[in-house]
């Protein structure tokens, strides 16, 4: 597992074409997530995050093409914000179906797919406290390791290029991929890294 605190631009520019499997990312969506949200009413509730910039907007149409450029397959959640910035169209696409109750929140989230499969759903709630939550748009472990089951071989080389909350790199872990990542928020980075190591630690004491 390799995680870096750094640009994902500068990241992916080190390897070649094709070099990873698959690449399972969450960009910013461009709705101001990153801004200090208020609690809501429902089944989970945001806690109050730093005010940052980072979600102000979608990414370019270059991060697409290079993500596309260094990966075999790709998962891309919230690509309904900027499909027209992915190059082509999917017949597979996944829907989380965050099963959180009545509050202003989605009741879904969306991730177009380099798959040609059939749309699939997953239902689950996210099962994170908002007191637990590192980052307001943290995504549950058990979605990724479904992904990592329904989409990844073993041996395959994955990737992330906003690794936020480290969720992924659980699910990784967990499964026995080999994940190379990115996040370019120092605060986030440590916290993440800082939720990897006490992962690590549980599963060592059993």
């Amino acid at each position: 597992m390799l995680i870096t605190n750094e640009d994902n631009m500068e990241l992916m520019s080190r390897y070649k074409d094709n070099h990873f499997d698959l690449a399972i990312v969450d960009p910013p969506y461009g709705i101001g997530m990153d801004k200090n949200r208020n609690s809501q009413e429902g089944k989970y509730r945001f806690k109050k995050y730093k005010k940052t910039n980072w979600d102000d907007n979608a990414p370019e149409k270059e991060y697409f093409d290079e993500l596309i450029r260094v990966s075999k397959n790709q998962i891309i959640w919230g690509a309904n914000h900027f499909i027209n910035k992915i190059p082509f169209g999917s017949p597979c696409w996944l829907v989380w179906d965050k099963n959180n109750g009545a509050n202003d929140n989605a009741d879904a989230e969306l991730a177009w797919t380099s798959f040609k499969t059939a749309v699939r759903k997953y239902t689950k709630f996210i099962g994170v406290t908002y007191k637990d939550r590192i980052h307001p748009t943290q995504k549950p472990i058990c979605l990724y390791e479904w992904i990592l089951m329904k989409y990844a071989k073993q041996g395959d080389k994955i990737l992330d290029t906003h690794l936020g909350s480290a969720s992924i790199a659980l699910a990784c872990h967990n499964l026995g991929f080999d994940l190379t990542a990115c996040e370019l928020d120092k605060d986030y980075y440590d916290a993440a890294m800082k939720r990897i190591d006490q992962h690590k630690a549980q599963i060592r004491m059993f």
